[in-house]
């Protein structure tokens, strides 16, 4: 007995060891983050960022194209085409939707919006699907430049939106301003809570809140390369088509899981400009994109596989690093493929709980005393609890100003939840990871959308 209660003991102390060191040096990492935030919020005192109102006036005619990549989404795309067409206010944009021949119930949703607008144009691909969202989007590229040179007309940006997007108004009103000058524009995107799933589907609110309020802020301000968030952006389509002149005539990687993430660094290392917009509107909200999110664990776990595979897996082998001097960029390429680490660390943390508890069951069963915490342990576990609170503090914070009190309440509980989706994902992300390095093809492990009722959304 006295052997299995002293193994349980050195198990949880190492386990606690390297958990703890690995979750102060995360959290130091992340406190850097905030508190580049909180200087950049100083120098910009007074400023009340820009309104629709303020923005700077159209100069350079244009069609604004949004591209609406779509397979197995006959659930949702006649839905989006319709808000979308209801909602924009544009003078002059129109909506490619890519379409796979194997998916007539999408092709039918679509077409019955379709045959009402001339601004909707369904762009049926050759291959049947799932291919990936990157080649869908190289069909409707392609699409598109048949279309110009048909009809003669100038496009001024690509948007890229999912079938399953509920859009703003004022977005492309936004765009046509910002993206003069530069080469691509993001908008924040912010997901809705799903109705009975508050703990799954507002995990994603939580993420995205602090991602899209902070994260981008200081990441654009220090100068390293804005990943797309694959909704919600426009790109200059010079810049797509000195993309798709360098890749053989297709601006998006078909053979990519995370298009959207690699684009953007792409767009930042050709030299474009990007801009991360924080617009609000007449009534006072942000211009975004808002949608649902997976609602239930299975399908959230398999979007964040595919996410930690597409970026700090497989994003690491086709991106590489940045410039040698680009430090800044360096330090964020380096955060974004933490991931697998850090659900590493996070597993021995949980573990190292575990088998400190059963330590203290044993040593009640057993009628002995625990042995004595190290010093420097008991420093350890200090500085990790006061960086909890912070990031707890911050998660509330920054949940309460997209979602209202409630909901900021609620990111507590959801913190745990979040936690067990990552760890969930890691060891199917590295399945993944693995299966391709063995040849199997990249294909698009996409979810199941709802639309929701726009009666009861923003």
């Amino acid at each position: 007995m006295d052997g299995v209660v002293t193994g349980v003991d050195v198990v949880a102390r190492e386990l606690l060891l390297f958990a703890g060191a690995g979750l102060a040096v995360g959290g130091i990492d992340d406190l850097l983050v905030d508190l580049l935030y909180l200087a950049r919020r100083l120098t910009l005192r007074g400023d009340r960022g820009a309104t629709v109102d303020s923005l700077p006036p159209v100069r350079q005619p244009g069609r604004i194209i949004v591209f609406i990549p779509a397979w197995d989404e006959a659930e949702v795309i006649g839905a989006m085409l319709s808000t979308a067409l209801r909602r924009f206010v544009h003078a002059d944009y129109r909506l490619y939707v890519g379409l796979y021949p194997n998916d007539p119930a999408s092709i039918a949703a679509a077409a019955d919006v379709a045959q009402g607008d001339a601004r909707v144009r369904l762009v049926i691909g050759g291959r049947e699907g799932p291919t990936t969202k990157a080649d869908c989007l190289n069909t409707l590229w392609h699409a598109l430049e048949r279309d110009r040179a048909a009809e003669a007309f100038a496009v001024k940006a690509i948007v890229l939106h999912d079938a399953e997007d509920v859009v703003h108004p004022a977005e492309l009103t936004v765009f046509d301003s910002l993206i003069e000058g530069r080469a691509v524009v993001q908008l924040p995107v912010l997901p809705l809570v799903v109705p009975g799933s508050r703990l799954v589907s507002g995990h994603y609110a939580d993420e995205f809140a602090e991602s899209h309020k902070k994260q981008l802020v200081v990441r654009t301000w220090i100068g390293a390369g804005m990943p797309l968030a694959g909704t919600g952006c426009a790109i200059a389509p010079d810049m797509l088509a000195e993309i798709a002149g360098r890749r053989g005539g297709d601006p998006f990687d078909a053979t990519s899981l995370t298009e959207d993430y690699e684009l953007g660094l792409r767009i930042a290392e050709l030299g474009g400009e990007g801009l991360f917009a924080r617009v609000t509107d007449a009534a006072g909200g942000i211009v975004a994109v808002r949608a649902f999110f997976p609602a239930d664990l299975i399908a959230a776990v398999r979007q964040k596989a595919r996410w930690m595979t597409g970026i700090a897996l497989i994003g690491w082998d086709r991106t590489g690093w940045s410039r040698p001097m680009a430090l800044g960029d360096h330090w964020w390429r380096l955060r974004d493929r933490r991931a697998p680490l850090a659900m590493l660390v996070l597993a021995a943390a949980y573990l190292g709980l575990f088998a400190d508890g059963m330590a203290v069951l044993l040593h009640a069963v057993q009628g002995s005393a625990l042995p004595p915490l190290d010093p420097g342990l008991g420093w350890l576990f200090a500085i990790n609890g006061l960086l909890l609170w912070w990031r707890l503090g911050l998660r509330m914070t920054f949940t309460g100003r997209s979602y209202g009190l409630c909901e900021a309440l609620w990111s507590l509980p959801r913190f745990v939840v979040g936690n067990f989706v990552a760890l969930a994902a890691a060891p199917r992300a590295m399945l993944r990871y693995l299966l391709v390095l063995r040849g199997r093809p990249v294909v698009w492990d996409k979810t199941r959308h709802v639309f929701p009722d726009l009666s009861t959304q923003p």
